[in-house]
């Protein structure tokens, strides 16, 4: 299967409710953790709401394979959805680290929409408590 299609099939199951199936495949293959930034930046809520809870549900156990993925969530701070933008944020404070708390403070200094800037600052904070 191409990544395209395989990305498609990965997004239409969260979508669908699935979330289930698709941590067990990311489970079985730590490989799909690449397409985290895709499934970000997905124009479906939902998508991007299954992708925060596959992070969450699987950081303990696949750490290294999710901070991989920082830089390239990362980019997605400066994509012209703003709620992409907000979601890319609150996706780096779950998954913490040096690394995504420094794309987090430049972000935080270019940010134009205040509730965006906001959330950010509030996931720079959460990340520092945690620390």
């Amino acid at each position: 299967m191409q990544d395209d299609e395989l990305l498609k099939l990965i997004a239409d199951h969260m979508e669908g409710g699935f979330l289930e199936n698709i941590t067990d495949m990311f489970r079985h293959d730590p490989s799909l953790y690449r397409f985290l930034p895709e499934l970000m930046s997905d124009e479906r809520g939902r998508v991007r709401l299954g992708t925060v809870a596959l992070v969450e549900g699987l950081r303990a156990e696949y750490l290294s394979e999710i901070e991989a993925q920082v830089p390239h969530v990362s980019l997605l701070l400066k994509h012209d959805a703003p709620v992409v933008r907000g979601d890319a944020a609150y996706l780096l404070g779950i998954i913490g680290g040096e690394e995504a708390l420094r794309h987090l403070r430049d972000a935080e200094k270019t940010e134009a929409v205040e509730p965006i800037r906001q959330a950010i600052r509030e996931t720079i904070a959460d990340i520092e408590d945690a620390a």
